[in-house]
């Protein structure tokens, strides 16, 4: 979570957070290479955001919200209750016209719903992580709703691959006998939303073992990007994953690969870098030593005496054109970082080895999000990008134009009453649970997007492409 900018949401609450026109530094449009382009990408959003009566999710006129599911309800296919905290997720095209979601849940050993166990679904015992999967018609009402993988821990984000499963991340570096588990934590898992039988419960080991949040797939090569978010000093690492049989399908990835860390030369901490359009040629891609991580976390493994590039918060991370994009979602020194960021948006050519700093978020220039920094990103249907803030107060999804313009498309309003209470008995402050796992029904006419907490999967629909 970041820390709350109290000006910024003093702003929003006198506005209602409409369309906020928030300069960006940096080439904005690289930011959408090769998705659609529609005359709505120049558009400052859709409006100001309208009080829902309901109490649950504000959006602007002319759209409208079904609630798919919520925490703590009962599983469609009698399996148990709802997990909670929702995260990642991908949208599939399902039968009939229909869409397929399938949805993590970042649940740690202290989480109040686990996934449901299922024979032959399990990977841990111990764990309560894992995926559900809901089947919807062309009305966005529920057919089903199962678990897709369990016994996992900290599913956090994941990516899509071109054969239509979801790889599952485990945000998490916990071995067997930590907080009670009985097997090794911190891997990639292949789910397929249609058949979970199919890809059953078996981690990617050759993918490494360490804190995973995103990957995105170059669909030319096969080649698996993947974002770190490691939690302290020193941080993560942006890596790639050179599979044996690229593109082979699904379960294909089980047969193995080599994974490499990304070294930008003479740059070991990317948050030094502050200027948009900066530029790096020649990147190196290093093998590491220990994938499995089995007696050192990868990031602090030896890459000999040149070093490894490290970043804080690396999290969302996507294909489009030729090129994949990553997201750091902030840096601070106070924290160990060589410099403070509110965000920032690289991208890596593969073809000419090249890395770039494309958006910089930050409060000397007021560059940055109206609410805070940013984490899950999704290229949207009207040629721009959404994005789920992530930091404390009132939640935000955000929309970004190619002009580099800033819009209010959804807020939370579920408040999360702490449990403690303050000193003479007064309750204490309410939270607001985070945004994540925004994503885009195949036709672009639905989005769909989570709430952490309480977890609540929500179906918006409106005037997306006007």
């Amino acid at each position: 979570m970041s820390e709350a900018r109290a000006t910024r949401r003093q702003i929003l609450a006198r506005t209602g957070a409409s369309a906020a026109a928030i300069a960006f530094t940096g080439a904005v449009t690289e930011l959408f290479s090769g998705g659609p382009a529609v005359a709505a990408a120049g558009r400052r959003g859709y409006g100001p955001l309208v009080p829902d009566p309901a109490g649950l999710l504000d959006l602007p006129e002319g759209f409208r919200y079904r609630v798919l599911s919520r925490e703590g309800d009962p599983l469609r296919s009698g399996e148990g209750s709802v997990p909670s905290n929702h995260d990642g997720m991908a949208a599939f095209a399902g039968r009939r016209g229909g869409v397929r979601l399938v949805r993590n849940h970042e649940n740690r050993v202290t989480a109040a719903i686990p996934v449901p166990h299922v024979e032959g679904l399990v990977y841990d015992p111990m764990g309560k992580g894992g995926c559900t999967a809901l089947e919807l018609d062309g009305a966005n009402r529920v057919l089903s709703e199962r678990v897709a993988l369990s016994g996992t821990a900290v599913n956090c984000a994941g990516g899509r691959t071109p054969w239509n499963t979801w790889l599952s991340c485990e945000e998490t570096e916990d071995r067997a006998g930590t907080n009670g588990y009985t097997k090794d934590h911190g891997f990639v898992f292949e789910v397929d939303g249609a058949d979970p039988r199919r890809t059953g419960a078996v981690p990617l080991t050759a993918m490494g073992r360490f804190q995973h949040e995103a990957i995105a797939i170059d669909p030319y090569c096969g080649v698996v990007y993947e974002t770190e978010d490691a939690f302290d000093k020193p941080f993560g690492l942006f890596y790639r994953f050179l599979p044996n049989r690229p593109l082979g399908g699904t379960c294909s990835l089980r047969a193995g690969g080599a994974l490499e860390a990304m070294r930008v030369p003479e740059v070991p901490d990317l948050s030094v870098i502050q200027r948009p359009g900066a530029r790096f040629d020649g990147i190196e891609w290093v093998p590491v030593p220990d994938p499995s991580a089995r007696q050192t976390p990868v990031r602090l493994q030896d890459f000999g005496p040149r070093g490894i590039t490290h970043a804080q918060k690396l999290e969302g991370c996507y294909w489009s054109g030729e090129c994949v994009y990553f997201v750091s979602s902030y840096a601070r020194v106070a924290e160990g970082s060589g410099a403070d960021h509110f965000g920032q948006v690289w991208r890596y050519d593969p073809r000419r080895r090249r890395l770039t700093l494309i958006v910089v978020f930050g409060p000397a220039t007021d560059v940055h999000l109206p609410g805070e920094s940013p984490d899950n990103i999704t290229l949207a249907p009207d040629g721009g990008l959404m994005v789920c803030e992530d930091g404390n107060g009132a939640q935000h999804v955000f929309g970004l134009t190619r002009r580099g313009e800033v819009y209010a498309m959804a807020r939370g309003r579920q408040t999360i009453t702490p449990a403690a209470t303050a000193a003479g008995g007064k309750p204490g402050a309410p939270e607001w649970g985070e945004f994540a796992g925004v994503t885009f029904a195949p036709d672009g006419h639905t989005m769909y997007v989570n709430c952490y907490t309480p977890g609540t999967t929500f179906a918006v629909t409106g005037p997306f492409a006007h």
